[in-house]
Parts: C-alpha cells; sequence; structure tokens
C-alpha cells in the first residue's frame, strides 16, 4: 500500500490583538481552539516532527491518521493561548524558537511581538511539547556566508542545549529558505530533520531536511482548514502562494550567482 502524505500545520502568533508586522500569519485564540476541534473530530493524531522523520528514517509505522502542529519564532500567545487547547486534547506539538528572540540574557530585541521567555519554554517542554531549533536572528540562511551560517545554527543550538538540557533536534528555515548547502550545513550541526514550507503535504521521499509545511493564516476558514489536514484541494488554495514562491526564488538564484562572481573577482 503506498505510504499515505502527513499534513503538517505552520502556525506562528496565536494572539488575539497581533500588531502589524505578525497580523496576516497569525490566528486568533477562537479559531486555533476550532481547528485543533476539527483535528480531533477528523481522527487525526499528532506526532513530533522528531518522532515523524525517525519513523520514515527507521521504516516504522505511523498512526493511521498522522498531523504534526508546529509553530514558528516563539511567540507569547503559543504558550498563553495554544498550550491550554493542546492539553485538553491530549496534542503533542512542536515550537521552533528563534533563540534572540526570546526573552531573556540572550534576546537580540528583534522579535516581532511578545515573545515566550525561557520558563514559558521550559513549561512547554515539560507538557510534551517538542523545542525545535529556528536559528539565533531569524535570517534567510541560504543568503549567509560559511561562517555566519554555521554560527546561527550552532549557537541557537546551544543556547536551547543549555536552557533545556537537551539539544534540539528539528530545525524550521526561518522564511522556509534553504539550499543543499544549507541543508548539509543542518545535517553537520547535529540536526536530524528541518522544515521547510512549500505549502504541500510532507512525504518521505522529499528526505528529512526539506519536509513541506501547510501555512495556517488569520484569513484561513475553518472549511479551508478541514480541507489541509484533509489533504484536499490544497493546489488550488495555494496557489497563489506558489506563484509568488517561484517568483521569488528566481530572485534570489540571480543574487546568490552575483554574490559568487564578486567573491571570485576578490
Amino acid at each position: 500500500m503506498a505510504e499515505r502524505p502527513v499534513p503538517i500545520l505552520m502556525y506562528h502568533a496565536v494572539a488575539t490583538d497581533p500588531n502589524a508586522a505578525t497580523r496576516v500569519l497569525s490566528v486568533s485564540p477562537e479559531a486555533f481552539a476550532r481547528q485543533m476541534d476539527i483535528v480531533a473530530e477528523s481522527g487525526l493524531t499528532p506526532v513530533r516532527t522528531a518522532d515523524l522523520a525517525a519513523r520514515w528514517r527507521e521504516g516504522r509505522p505511523l498512526p493511521e491518521r498522522p498531523v504534526l502542529i508546529t509553530f514558528d519564532d516563539g511567540y507569547e500567545g503559543v504558550h498563553r493561548h495554544a498550550l491550554p487547547v493542546l492539553a485538553k486534547h491530549g496534542f503533542t506539538a512542536t515550537v521552533f524558537v528563534s533563540t534572540g528572540w526570546i526573552r531573556g540574557a540572550y534576546d537580540t530585541g528583534g522579535g516581532l511581538d511578545t515573545m515566550l521567555d525561557w520558563d514559558q519554554v521550559r513549561e512547554l517542554a515539560a507538557a510534551d511539547v517538542e523545542i525545535g531549533g529556528h536559528t539565533h536572528t531569524h535570517p534567510q540562511l541560504d543568503q549567509l556566508e560559511d561562517g555566519a551560517l554555521r554560527h546561527e545554527l550552532i549557537h541557537s543550538r546551544e543556547i536551547v542545549t543549555d536552557e533545556l538540557g537537551t539539544a534540539p533536534a528539528s530545525l524550521a528555515y526561518p522564511y522556509g529558505y534553504s539550499s543543499r548547502r544549507v541543508r548539509e550545513a543542518v545535517h553537520e550541526t547535529g540536526y536530524g530533520q528541518a522544515l521547510a514550507v512549500n505549502n504541500g503535504l510532507a512525504r518521505r521521499r522529499q528526505g528529512p531536511y526539506a519536509l513541506t509545511r501547510l501555512t495556517v493564516r488569520r484569513s484561513t476558514t475553518a472549511e479551508e482548514f478541514e480541507r489541509l489536514v484533509q489533504g484536499r484541494a490544497i493546489a488550488r488554495d495555494f496557489a497563489r502562494d506558489r506563484a509568488l514562491t517561484k517568483g521569488y526564488a528566481l530572485v534570489r538564484r540571480a543574487r546568490q550567482v552575483r554574490r559568487k562572481v564578486s567573491r571570485s573577482r576578490v
């Protein structure tokens, strides 16, 4: 029997009154609660990112209808609003934290809205939420030189390890951007798997360092969300996103070529 693809949901802020920088990619607490009801009513079983990748890597079976619930950046509303809903349903999730955005000793001031602090991150981890890496300052990794790239990966991994006592196993690429060079660096610095975006269902053949996610945003209706977790009409719902992604990919590749040419002339 063919292996079924898995929906990996990508959230950011969960907030009643988000600021302008996070509003589009936020969801209201009420919408999040309804979406988790849909997950439960649909008979889906949330699993951690590390567990999905490990089972695919080792050929072990997954639950009959798995789903991943992931949050990027580390917004305070994940603790305030999402955690009680997850606990109500007995759901696990993965939160990918940008360590330079988390309130505390390493805060660079770059967070886009009110962020988690490290006590809240530890409470999430204690509640069966996987804490993954999302770099230190949230850069576009494929635009960095090798030294800066490795620093972003290693420094954030070390901070999470120091704060939680456990090294993060999974990473999410900021903005979803990666390249072969970035994926190799992610593997070499100790991450076992990494998530992109691409707005499609995750499949084992994508490999552990390019697993695809589905964006959940403030405009996502309950009907659209139900289609996402059921794997229906995804190409139609994300047609505009994919067109924009392809266009921007061409621009980014051109930038990379120009940088390589410039370096070769030095």
